[in-house]
């Protein structure tokens, strides 16, 4: 059993499990990334509800683990040196978790690496677009007069889905037949645009029949029905 005890965040939020992957997290679009990865990829894990509306993830204890203050955030006893790592960034752990299983990101460099990219397609674009337009469409920025931004956000998420409709035309997942990190990565950016923002009507989202239908084949995947919820 690996010492967790030099993680300061271990003595806000004690291990009950100490040989487990420690995950700090809510069911964000960024935080079920990784709760989505490691029911996936069957890696023993404990959760740790991290609560963003109260702070938490400013406390100094989780700080001490990611000084940019945002979840989600691991530490995983088994390191690959054999000694405990922290880490956080939500993509940077899906490449951890990718590399520590062996599972949902090839081995084929080729492919490995369009794999990368339309994770950091994610990132870079649907999750600050798509954050955007829940923003000002659903929260305070709805009180903003100008609806320039709000127009600009809009149409630039309805590009992004187009892209990713356009790729879809050529399999189930983003990466063809396989389904991977890329999937994980952008599937709960494209639910909570619908869901939680519910804005779909605004983005057009009917007409993307094929982003519609991958959202529903992967929120069928019982690792993701489980994993969307973590911590609970």
């Amino acid at each position: 059993m690996n010492d967790l005890s030099d993680f300061t965040i271990t003595k806000r939020w004690p291990p009950a499990n100490p040989d487990f992957l420690q995950l700090y997290s809510l069911p964000t679009p960024n935080g079920v990334k990784v709760s989505l990865m490691l029911e996936e990829t069957g890696i023993p894990y404990e959760a740790h509800r991290i609560d963003i509306t109260k702070g938490e993830s400013r406390n100094e204890a989780f700080v001490s683990l990611n000084p940019n203050g945002k979840i989600p955030a691991i530490i995983d006893p088994h390191g690959p040196d054999g000694r405990p790592i922290g880490l956080a960034e939500s993509c940077a752990i899906l490449f951890y978790l990718a590399d520590k299983s062996g599972q949902l990101l090839s081995h084929e460099p080729q492919r490995r690496y369009e794999t990368i990219q339309w994770v950091i397609w994610q990132v870079s674009a649907v999750g600050p677009m798509f954050g955007q337009v829940g923003y000002l469409a659903k929260f305070e920025g709805g009180e903003i007069k100008d609806k320039r931004p709000l127009a600009h956000y809009v149409d630039e998420s309805k590009r992004l889905l187009a892209v990713l409709e356009t790729r879809l035309e050529k399999g189930l997942w983003i990466m063809g037949h396989d389904y991977s990190i890329a999937d994980i990565a952008t599937l709960g950016m494209v639910r909570n645009l619908i869901d939680f923002y519910a804005e779909g009507e605004l983005v057009g989202f009917a007409k993307f029949t094929q982003v519609k239908a991958w959202l529903e084949r992967g929120l069928s995947r019982p690792a993701v029905a489980t994993g969307i919820l973590i911590p609970a």
